[in-house]
């Protein structure tokens, strides 16, 4: 299948040029047909040093799930693959793709791994190898067969936190996940800035409050409380 990379940033321009290069350099037998960029009103000229690294530019109103279907609405291949600015997939990243795609899987993610060795950050991973909703998170990554994601709707636009989460759960209702055996490697910026724990204990707390129903507002006022430099 040709495959379409879609990006949501906002100010990102310390990473982007970096993230496009290393998806650039993978692109077996030429499936990656386009590496779309979909800019939420950035500052910083994220979208020019996009541009100018090879990728299509969208503009689009900010918000991750708003950016990913603006994405997913243009986009030509026939599978989507939703990465984060900071985070980078791992080598043959399109042969573990195509691998799950043979095996009879509609959509999957990879395991996560930070870019600082720390022994809580390491433990807090381990867990993302389990096919387990829970586990799920934006920072993983997630390919998906366009049909498909179409079938739900795409991401649901009046969530601005979980919102990678919410979907995954919409999607295995109609058809097969896979967890693949690589991990990608994301930033560990937000723990570095914040304090590894404290980080840690408000996801947990923002994840927590969002299964019990607390309303978006509260939640992402909540973590502009509790974290500094947040992209949301």
């Amino acid at each position: 299948m040709n495959i379409s990379v879609i990006i949501p940033v906002f100010i990102e321009a310390s990473v982007i040029e970096s993230t496009i290069g290393w998806l650039l350099k993978d692109c077996i037998h030429k499936q990656v047909i386009e590496i779309i960029v979909v800019d939420g009103g950035s500052t910083d000229g994220s979208a020019a040093l996009a541009a100018n690294s090879g990728a299509l530019i969208v503009h689009s109103g900010k918000g991750r799930a708003a950016q990913m279907n603006a994405g997913a609405a243009i986009a030509r291949g026939q599978l989507l693959y939703f990465l984060h600015a900071d985070t980078k997939p791992p080598n043959n990243y399109v042969v573990f793709i195509n691998t799950a795609l043979k095996y009879g899987y509609d959509m999957g993610c990879f395991r996560l791994q930070f870019d600082r060795d720390h022994w809580f950050l390491r433990a807090n991973t381990w867990f993302t190898r389990f096919n387990v909703n829970y586990f799920r998170f934006g920072d993983q990554s997630l390919f998906v067969k366009k049909e498909l994601f179409k079938k739900t709707g795409g991401f649901n636009e009046s969530l601005i936190v979980l919102e990678d989460q919410e979907m995954i759960r919409r999607l295995r209702m109609y058809g097969k996940f896979n967890v693949m055996p690589a991990a990608v490697i994301t930033s560990a910026r937000k723990y570095t800035t914040n304090g590894i724990y404290k980080t840690q204990a408000v996801y947990f707390l923002i994840y927590l409050l969002f299964r019990l129903g607390v309303s978006q507002q509260r939640l992402v006022s909540l973590y502009k409380k509790l974290i500094r430099q947040d992209k949301l």
